[in-house]
């Protein structure tokens, strides 16, 4: 669901930026306001644990891949407003640095999945879990489950809105199929496939983190995250697996895909497209193989993304 750059014309996207500058702005005066000192390592870990866990891909029927995003673990964990910082900067890092999503298109991929999977996870969760531990399981794989169906449903929206509202002759300037095409192709699979998946991953892990590490759904208690920075590793390690999917998400093409699909490319998508490629593009690493350019690409982008929420907690400490 991550939107390159180029696939949305300037309308969408300053719309959507300027919907997020609110929702940015709220998320940064309530999660200070909110989580307390000690929660910043967890809120550190979430980010770094997002980057990861993006960069496991499977296949889809019909050639396509995904991925989940554990935006709705973190947010059920932190809360919404946490996770929305913590899913914003995830998105960040993985545009600046490895050109996986758009810096044009950052504040579409924000709106897809920092608010609408933190919020709507987070609210689903509460509503159905209600403080009872015996629906934690079904509460969590429904709150995922929402969450993905909502983001996928936006971006089929925002990529098959471009052709009315983005053209010239008659030919599209950046996304060029209408929404008769792009919400079946996006819904399909999500809602079939990678709904599913996150929510069966959603339950799973938040059923175990309710069992084994209770003080972390708390803010009066410091919680213990050394497990769980043991596990972030080792996911790092395994991380190439996401590798072992070929081919790209519906729609995340290149220009030259575009070329041989359309037959000509989109002229706004072929100015904006090469925009920013990132530091190290689809996670390569010059000098590396491609499994260990993307062991090093995890470790990089969770790094950053640790350092990223640190600076953002001495801001908020101001």
């Amino acid at each position: 669901m991550h939107i390159p750059d180029g696939y949305l014309g300037p309308k969408t996207c300053i719309a959507l930026y300027s919907v997020m500058a609110g929702v940015w702005y709220l998320a940064f005066r309530r999660t200070r306001e909110r989580l307390q000192a000690e929660q910043l390592p967890l809120c550190a870990f979430a980010s770094a644990f997002m980057f990861v866990v993006m960069m496991f891909n499977f296949p889809l029927p019909g050639g396509t891949t995904a991925h989940i995003t554990g935006a709705t673990i973190v947010s059920i964990v932190l809360g919404p407003w946490a996770g929305i910082v913590a899913v914003s900067v995830t998105l960040f890092l993985q545009a600046l640095l490895f050109g996986d999503g758009g810096l044009t298109t950052f504040g579409a991929n924000a709106f897809n999945m920092a608010f609408l999977m933190s919020m709507s996870g987070f609210y689903i969760y509460s509503a159905i879990e209600r403080g009872d531990r015996k629906r934690v399981f079904i509460a969590s794989f429904v709150a995922a489950y929402v969450g993905v169906a909502l983001s996928s449903l936006a971006t089929a929206v925002e990529l098959g809105l471009q052709p009315a509202l983005e053209a010239s002759d008659g030919k599209p300037l950046y996304a060029p199929y209408p929404l008769s095409i792009t919400l079946p192709a996006i819904m399909v699979p999500h809602l079939f496939f990678v709904a599913p998946i996150e929510g069966i991953a959603t339950a799973l892990v938040i059923t175990y983190l309710a069992r084994t590490e209770p003080a972390i759904f708390t803010t009066s208690v410091k919680p213990s995250t050394a497990r769980l920075w043991i596990i972030l590793v080792l996911l790092s390690v395994l991380s190439p697996l996401g590798l072992l999917a070929s081919g790209n998400a519906w729609g995340e093409w290149g220009k030259e895909e575009f070329l041989d699909i359309l037959g000509y490319i989109p002229e706004g998508m072929d100015y904006l497209g090469g925009i920013w490629g990132g530091l190290f593009s689809d996670y390569e690493v010059e000098g590396l193989s491609a499994w260990a350019g993307y062991v090093v690409s995890a470790l990089m982008g969770s790094f950053f993304a640790v350092v990223s929420i640190y600076i953002i907690g001495r801001i908020w400490k101001r």
